[in-house]
């Protein structure tokens, strides 16, 4: 992996969900009222976390699972209500402090670590399952494809993952955002074709033995992800 485009663009999402934006995801991750525009998004992220955590078994006990770029935790909690020993991990201290908060008195709480870090750091151990929801759509394919490269000798059974599947709607709304004055951005999201992202997993030999399985597009106005299992 590039040390260099890979910690400028972990810096950027540090800076964005931990002081640009933090009140808005705070707002966005409860039950507040949003605009319609933050609903779909809302909307999105929640038919795509209840996606990928039914990829999972459903009886998680005894199942040690990072969560790599956990957020506010919902699907860190959700897990672990199912017996899962949670790692959850994200950049930004203060949506970590939120999640702590949240957790509080939830099912299966107890079995929940919350962590401020790099998600690939090797110090957070072995586990069954890898769950990256969102949280490489803002690296270049080259960048995604290593982290994953990098999850993969400390993972035994499955790393989930979202990418920002490539399509015209897409790619016009991702120039658009260039539009906005730098202060105002969000990290770019960085589109890629399924057919690119399967090739390079397919080159990466650090991934040798693991097999990509079909996906699921969750698209809800201005949230677009696919998700991507990768078994061993």
């Amino acid at each position: 992996m590039s040390d260099t485009t890979y910690s400028r663009r972990r810096g950027e999402l540090e800076t964005y969900f931990d002081r640009t934006a933090v009140q808005a995801w705070m707002r966005l991750t409860s039950d507040a009222p949003v605009g319609r525009i933050r609903a779909t998004v809302r909307a999105g992220r929640d038919a795509m976390r209840a996606h990928l955590l039914s990829l999972l078994p459903v009886n998680l006990l005894g199942a040690r699972i990072l969560d790599a770029g956990c957020g506010t935790g919902a699907l860190a909690l959700e897990a672990a209500a199912r017996g899962a020993t949670v790692v959850a991990t994200d950049l930004s201290p203060t949506l970590v402090g939120l999640a702590r908060e949240r957790a509080a008195g939830m099912p299966g709480a107890t079995r929940v670590a919350f962590h401020v870090g790099d998600m690939l750091s090797a110090d957070l151990g072995a586990f069954d399952h890898v769950v990256a929801m969102d949280s490489l759509i803002h690296y270049h394919a080259a960048d995604a494809v290593r982290a994953l490269a990098a999850f993969a000798p400390r993972t035994g059974r499955s790393i989930l993952f979202t990418f920002a599947p490539w399509n015209p709607a897409l790619a016009v709304m991702h120039a658009a955002g260039r539009l906005f004055p730098r202060a105002d951005r969000a990290p770019a999201v960085e589109p890629v074709r399924e057919a690119t992202l399967r090739r390079r997993i397919g080159g990466e030999a650090a991934l040798a033995g693991w097999q990509p399985g079909s996906g699921r597009r969750v698209s809800t106005g201005f949230y677009i992800s696919q998700a991507m299992e990768l078994r061993r």
